[in-house]
């Protein structure tokens, strides 16, 4: 069950990019849960019709639109066809991405390019057309999930300067659009979080294993840890807050063994819930009733 109260954005609409699988759906799933109306958004049309019935059947709260994010044309659709459907935009979440692990030598100008345009181009064209659109004159809220790459980040060279590059576009969208009352943040997931689609993209490198002795948690995250980050910065709770970078990460990123060392321990529990999809006649948002309220 989400931590956050039934109802909390009951009304509200939001578009999650790359959002049917990995930490994308968590997301989405949270967001429905709380009574959000959500688009969700990727290059690959069979995984979204297969997400939109798995979380929302009825199909009343959940629109599933393919785009390709670094194409311009395909992001205006996307808007287009998401103020047709709910007539407005309240959230947007920057989540989808892409990068594959290699030593810098060997990336070619192809393959960095395709990094830089899906991870950096792919915001920037969003956000842009975000503000165009809707929040230019009615404000908004924008996330970008980024990536750990404050240590530099070895072998994945292109990612780590393309999420380094939408930070800073974050931080300049705050200042730039906080006149059209739009807060844009940013969440940056540990390497550590755990999920069946970002184990599958790193095939046979078992990089959870690798990374989970220098997480002071001692374990792996979860994308619904990832998620409600995410709900925190959309909320009203997170008003007076914008440029931020929030670290998920269980404090991974300041961690080195070499002047103190963590043992193994079990003292922080995950956060988890189980999404059910709204059943025929059950209101927006009572899904998932939280224990506590925000």
């Amino acid at each position: 069950m989400s931590v956050f109260r039934p109802g909390l954005f009951a009304g509200k609409v939001a578009i999650v990019t790359g959002g049917a699988t990995g930490i994308g759906r968590a997301i989405s799933e949270e967001l429905l849960s709380l009574g959000c109306r959500v688009v969700i958004a990727s290059r690959k049309k069979e995984r979204l019709e297969e997400a939109v019935k798995e979380m929302d059947p009825s199909g009343k709260s959940l629109e599933a639109i393919q785009c390709n994010i670094r194409r311009e044309d395909e992001v205006q659709n996307l808007f287009t066809k998401t103020l047709s459907r709910f007539g407005h935009l309240d959230f947007l979440v920057n989540n989808g991405g892409g990068q594959f692990p290699s030593p810098l030598a060997d990336v070619t100008l192809k393959g960095w390019e395709a990094v830089i345009q899906t991870n950096l181009t792919g915001t920037f064209l969003m956000c842009r057309e975000a503000y165009r659109t809707w929040f230019q004159e009615n404000g908004g809220n924008i996330v970008n999930i980024i990536a750990d790459m404050y240590r530099g980040f070895p072998m994945m060279a292109h990612t780590g300067a393309a999420r380094a590059g939408v930070e800073n576009l974050t931080r300049s969208l705050a200042i730039e659009w906080a006149a059209s009352g739009v807060r844009v943040n940013a969440v940056c997931p540990g390497s550590s979080i755990y999920s069946k689609t970002a184990r599958e993209n790193y095939g046979e490198n078992d990089v959870f294993e690798t990374v989970r002795p220098f997480v002071p948690a001692k374990r792996l995250g979860t994308p619904q840890e990832v998620s409600s980050a995410v709900c925190f910065l959309l909320s009203p709770g997170a008003a007076f807050i914008s440029g931020a970078t929030l670290r998920v990460d269980a404090g991974g990123s300041l961690y080195s063994n070499l002047m103190w060392n963590i043992p193994e321990h079990d003292r922080i529990p995950p956060y988890e819930w189980k999404y059910k999809p709204p059943q025929e006649g059950e209101n927006e948002g009572d899904s998932g009733k939280p224990k506590s309220k925000l």
